[in-house]
C-alpha cells in the first residue's frame, strides 16, 4: 500500500527542497481545458495556434501553476497544509513534449502563525526558466501519514457530436442523392430528412400525408424549402410509393420515417414490385465506440430474425462490401458465438466453422473471417492470448457476425446506451441503400446512417 506523509513545520528548514518532474501531453491540456473550462484557442485550436505567435498549441500558464500546487500539497509540507498566497510569472510558454521540473524551496518561517515563504521555479528540459514567483502557506503542525487514495482513471474521449461530424466527412465532396423518405410524420423522422438536406446529403422526396407532413413542419418551425412532397393517404401507401420510385430510378436511397419497419420492408421485399436482388437482404449497424480504436460493424441485428447458413453468406457479404465502400481494407470478420470452439450441439459454432472454410474456397469474397469467436476474444487481444487464440481477426475485428436477431439487436443497443457508441444503421442487398433506424433514434442518428447510403449510392454510379 503506498502512503502519502506530510512534513511539520517543526521538520522543515529554511533550504529544504523539493521536485517534481513532468512532461506535457497534448491531453494534458485537453484535461486542464475540460476542467477549468477555459477554451482559449491558443491551447486547444491547432489551427490557430499556428497563426499565433507562438505557432503551436501551449500550455496554459497554470499548468505549470497546478504542478507546483502538487508539490505543496503532496509532498512538502504535504496533507494539511493550507494554502495563504501565490505570485508567479511566466517568462516562457510551455509546449507539448517538454518536461518540466519543479523545484519549492524554503525561504523564511514564522514561528508565531507556523507560515512558510517558499520561492518556486520551473524549468524545462532545456534549463530555462518557463514559471517562476512565490508561495506563502501555513504549515501543518501534526504528523499525518495516510493511505494514497486510489481515484478514478480518467480518460478523454470525443463528444458524440465531434465523432457525428466524424462520421459526415466519408461524404466529402460527394454531391447529394435523391433519397425517398417513407412517412417522415414525427417529429425525429421529419428532422433528420431536413438535417441531411441542410448537411448537403440528399435532395429529400417527403412521400406520406402533405397536410399533416406540413402541419408538423409548422409545429416544429422546419422549413420545407427544397422538398418535394408526394401526397399519399398513409402510411402503408408511402411505402408503397417510396419503393415504387426506387423501382422506377427516380431516387437512389430510401429513409424509413414513422412508420413500421415491417410495413416498408414488406414491399421492399415483394417479388413482383420490390427491389430485390440476387442477395439477400440485411442489416448493417455501424457504431463508433469510445472505447473501442476503430469502427465496429455489427449484422444482422435487425432484419433476419434467425438466419441459416446459406443466409449469413449474403449477410457476412453484404456487410464486407460496405466496409471496403467504406474503405476498410481487406475487413476482418468475426463470427460470434458463445465459444470459441466447434462444438456440434451449438449450431452457431458449425455455421461459423462453415463459413471460414467457405471464405478459403472463395465463396465470400474481400475479408478475413475467423469464427466461432466469443465476443471478448472478437474484440480484445488480452483476452484472445489469455485463451490461446492465434488468429489475425480476435481483438482487431472489423465486423461482427452475430448468430441472430436477438443477440445482435441486443449488442447494438448496449454499445448504444451503456457505451455511448454513435450508431447508424444501413439496408444491404436490394436495389438501392435503406436507411432503416429505430423509432427511438435521433435525427442525427438518422443522418448519420444518410450519409452511409450516399457513400453507396455514388459507389453504384460509378459502377454503372
Amino acid at each position: 500500500m503506498e502512503f502519502i506523509e506530510n512534513k511539520t513545520y517543526d521538520e522543515i528548514a529554511v533550504g529544504d527542497t523539493a521536485t517534481l518532474v513532468r512532461t506535457l501531453r497534448p491531453e494534458d491540456i485537453q484535461m486542464f481545458a475540460v476542467l477549468s473550462g477555459d477554451f482559449n484557442p491558443t491551447h486547444v485550436d491547432a489551427d490557430y495556434a499556428r497563426s499565433s505567435q507562438f505557432r503551436e498549441v501551449v500550455a496554459h500558464g497554470m499548468w505549470g501553476g497546478a504542478l507546483i500546487s502538487n508539490v505543496l500539497g503532496t509532498q512538502f509540507p504535504g496533507p494539511g497544509t493550507i494554502y495563504c498566497n501565490q505570485t508567479l510569472q511566466f517568462p516562457r510558454q510551455v509546449r507539448v513534449g517538454d518536461t518540466i521540473t519543479v523545484a519549492v524551496t524554503c525561504q523564511r518561517k514564522f514561528d508565531h502563525n507556523h507560515h512558510l515563504i517558499f520561492d518556486c521555479q520551473c524549468e524545462n528540459q532545456d534549463g530555462e526558466r518557463v514559471i517562476h514567483g512565490t508561495a506563502e502557506v501555513e504549515a501543518p503542525t501534526e504528523k499525518i501519514r495516510r493511505p494514497k487514495i486510489i481515484l478514478p482513471e480518467l480518460r478523454l474521449t470525443e463528444t458524440k457530436k465531434a465523432r457525428y461530424e466524424h462520421l459526415l466527412e466519408i461524404t466529402r465532396g460527394l454531391t447529394p442523392i435523391v433519397m425517398a423518405v417513407a412517412h417522415p410524420c414525427d417529429a425525429e423522422s421529419l428532422k433528420g430528412a431536413l438535417l441531411a438536406r441542410d448537411r448537403g446529403l440528399i435532395e429529400p422526396i417527403l412521400v406520406g400525408p402533405e397536410e399533416k407532413i406540413r402541419s408538423l413542419a409548422e409545429q416544429l418551425g422546419l422549413e420545407l424549402t427544397g422538398c418535394r412532397i408526394l401526397n399519399v393517404p398513409h402510411s402503408h401507401a408511402a411505402a408503397e410509393s417510396a419503393v415504387s420510385l426506387a423501382r422506377e430510378g427516380q431516387v437512389e436511397a430510401l429513409m424509413k420515417g414513422s412508420l413500421h419497419t415491417d410495413e416498408l420492408l414488406s414491399e421492399v421485399v415483394d417479388k413482383a414490385t420490390g427491389l430485390r436482388t440476387a442477395r439477400r437482404i440485411s442489416h448493417v449497424f455501424l457504431m463508433d465506440v469510445p472505447t473501442y480504436p476503430r469502427p465496429l460493424m455489427i449484422t444482422d441485428a435487425a432484419v433476419n430474425v434467425s438466419p441459416s447458413l446459406e443466409d449469413k453468406v449474403d449477410i457476412v457479404q453484404n456487410a464486407i462490401d460496405l466496409a471496403l465502400t467504406l474503405r476498410i481494407a481487406e475487413p476482418k470478420v468475426a463470427l460470434l458465438a458463445a465459444v470459441e470452439t466447434v462444438n456440434p450441439k451449438m449450431q452457431a459454432t458449425l455455421d461459423a466453422a462453415a463459413l471460414c472454410k467457405m471464405a478459403d474456397r472463395g465463396q465470400i469474397k474481400g475479408g478475413i473471417l475467423d469464427g466461432p469467436l466469443a465476443f471478448d476474444n472478437a474484440i480484445s487481444v488480452a483476452a484472445a492470448r489469455t485463451k490461446g487464440i492465434r488468429s489475425v481477426v480476435a481483438g482487431q475485428a472489423d465486423i461482427l457476425l452475430v448468430p441472430d436477431i436477438e443477440s445482435g439487436n441486443m449488442l447494438a443497443k448496449q454499445l448504444e446506451y451503456l457505451a455511448d457508441a454513435l450508431s447508424a444503421g444501413i439496408v444491404l442487398g436490394a436495389r438501392v441503400p435503406i436507411v432503416l433506424t429505430s423509432r427511438a433514434d435521433s435525427a442525427e442518428s438518422r443522418t448519420a446512417s444518410t450519409a452511409i447510403a450516399v457513400v453507396i449510392a455514388h459507389a453504384k454510379r460509378r459502377k454503372v
